[in-house]
């Protein structure tokens, strides 16, 4: 009887449950299993053609200069790009917390703008700008008698533009983020600072930035999550070249799977970046699980 009544909080988080096991819990263990085979086109039309061959895929991987590339370009683009993206958003969002006058709502507008632009079209301009022959950074740099850069025909100047991107698209969401956090800060605490004769430079290293260490947090690991599964980006713009100098492991994920049709190659492809992706996480949780402990 006493089961009996207690049955409401269940029925309560029921279909939330059942909606993250059927698109989420159960794909992912499906997933799992595929991993462990050769399943291709024939196998998904005809399972008896689905063989189990252990680790094979995952030795696989690990021999394959492709996907090394593509773990190396990940790399580069988290070591680069999450630091700049944070370090851009919050300095625009300490910047446009100063006023509320409506030019500074404005602007608030105009930065979140391209997180929510489609990245087509986004694609679109930005292939304009890096054009080699007629593009505007092009121009601009013949302007200052400087050489042309070959923005996306270079892999290592290619991973950078994609990087310009894709910082220039993300500052919106975090910007936002930090906007919140510096809003919720009490107007006591810089009230205090300035009595004590604090000034700018002291009160933002001594009061604002310790009061954001939560927001900083969250935007750190939301903001490293997501550039380990770069996408757009290389997609639309490079398609992984050149010589898969941009190739990201979720579009080598994508490729093998989609446009070669290897399903239990790319789904071990998948765990092995589900993998770094938790290892990231649990190491950046241990990191603030200490600096709390002080």
């Amino acid at each position: 009887m006493k089961h009996f009544k207690n049955r409401h909080p269940y029925m309560f988080i029921a279909p939330a449950v059942i909606l993250l096991s059927l698109f989420s819990l159960i794909p992912i263990l499906i997933a799992f299993v595929i991993s462990f085979t050769d399943m291709n086109l024939k196998g998904l039309a005809d399972w008896s053609n689905i063989s189990f061959i252990g680790f094979e895929n995952y030795k696989d991987l690990f021999s394959d200069s492709t996907f090394l590339q593509s773990i190396y370009n990940t790399l580069f683009y988290v070591v680069i790009g999450v630091p700049l993206v944070i370090i851009c958003s919050l300095s625009i969002a300490l910047l446009l917390n100063y006023g509320t006058s409506w030019l500074f709502n404005t602007f608030r507008a105009v930065f979140y703008m391209p997180s929510i632009t489609n990245i087509i079209a986004v694609a679109v301009i930005w292939g304009y700008l890096y054009n080699t022959e007629y593009g505007l950074f092009n121009y601009l740099l013949s302007v200052l008698s400087l050489e042309s850069v070959p923005w996306l025909e270079d892999p290592t100047i290619a991973k950078i533009s994609l990087i310009l991107l894709a910082v220039w698209k993300g500052i919106g969401i975090n910007m936002i983020i930090f906007l919140a956090a510096l809003q919720g800060i009490p107007k006591s605490y810089y009230e205090a600072a300035e009595m004590d004769g604090a000034n700018r430079f002291q009160v933002l290293f001594n009061v604002t930035l310790p009061l954001l260490r939560y927001a900083t947090f969250f935007v750190t690991v939301t903001t490293l999550i997501g550039w380990m599964q770069f996408f757009e980006e290389p997609f639309v713009m490079t398609d992984g070249g050149p010589l898969d100098g941009t190739i990201s492991i979720a579009l080598f994920i994508y490729k093998e799977g989609f446009q070669f049709s290897e399903f239990g190659y790319a789904a071990a492809g998948s765990f092995i970046l589900f993998a770094m992706i938790i290892l990231v996480t649990l190491v950046q949780f241990k990191f603030r699980k200490s600096d709390t402990e002080y």
